[in-house]
């Protein structure tokens, strides 16, 4: 039989004319009239060769073929119908999923320890994990699952993915506590007399930075410089040294730190960062979960 050509309807028929034994039992139940249920068992056996069912004083009793049918049937009805059950509600209090996001190494300075603590908390189970955004294919790992949600200000994020606003931030210019350049107004001659410490390997649109300070007058060849953010509040803090970051990253480092902030003369476009995730995993309940606490825990 070529399953192509057959109607899954006339099996919910079958199952139910098999338990009920009569037809207008089985009508009932499926909420059809006697005649639908009728014509349905004719097509069917019409499409299996069998007589199927013989009226009898006891009522519809089945052929022995129907008795070899009537068990897979009912099983692959099953299969169909838990197929169509709606996700478990996810519960983070025993859940023990695990979360991986994509991230800047300024997110994971900033979003990190905020996530961390409220899993710790509210889902003690749970663990986060984070990649670095640069070094993968967003929409790519986004899409197999193996990221279940990405947040930064990724420019370049492919418009397939879903996204939603966290928050909007300036860039700083920060330096260790009691530096000169915390007194009085900082212009942009002051910034570009300064000695500064560049961060080199970054991400768009982090590299902005580095184009705005060239634009102003610095010779970023001569300047101090390391590979990324999360080695920054560390230099800074125990030299003379300063740099323009994020807001959120200032934020962040300067009490553990001991450096303060101001803002920058540069002409920065203010950063946007938002929480991506794919259309695939949209109605999953744990995503949702995750993203829902990102919310909470960030956006403004």
């Amino acid at each position: 039989m070529d399953l192509r050509e057959l109607d899954l309807n006339l099996l919910l028929v079958f199952h139910e004319v098999f338990r009920e034994r009569q037809i207008s039992n089985a009508a009932k139940r499926l909420k059809v009239t006697q005649s639908a249920v009728s014509n349905a068992l004719a097509r069917l056996r019409r499409t299996t060769g069998d007589e199927l069912f013989v009226r009898t004083l006891e009522g519809m009793q089945p052929t022995p073929y129907a008795q070899r049918m009537a068990e897979p049937v009912a099983a692959a009805l099953a299969q169909i119908e838990q197929a169509f059950q709606p996700d478990a509600p996810f519960d983070p209090a025993h859940s023990r999923r695990r979360f991986t996001l994509a991230m800047t190494d300024v997110g994971e300075l900033y979003f990190m320890p905020l996530l961390a603590a409220a899993c710790a908390e509210r889902a003690p189970g749970v663990d986060i994990a984070s990649v670095r955004a640069g070094q993968v294919d967003l929409r790519a790992e986004l899409e197999a699952g193996r990221v279940d949600a990405a947040i930064g200000a990724f420019e370049d994020a492919p418009a397939v993915l879903y996204q939603r606003r966290l928050f909007r931030q300036s860039h700083v210019c920060m330096f260790r506590r009691g530096h000169p350049l915390g007194e009085g107004e900082l212009t942009l001659e002051r910034l570009v007399a300064a000695r500064h410490l560049l961060v080199t390997a970054m991400e768009s649109p982090y590299d902005k930075i580095n184009e705005a300070l060239g634009q102003a007058g610095i010779a970023l060849g001569t300047a101090t410089s390391v590979p990324h953010f999360a080695a920054v509040p560390y230099i800074l803090g125990t030299t003379e040294l300063v740099a323009a970051v994020p807001q959120k990253l200032a934020e962040r480092a300067a009490a553990p730190f001991g450096l303060q902030y101001v803002d920058s003369p540069l002409a920065l476009t203010p950063l946007q960062t938002n929480v991506f995730w794919h259309r695939r995993y949209n109605q999953d309940e744990g995503n949702r979960w995750l993203r829902a606490l990102i919310v909470e825990l960030f956006a403004e």
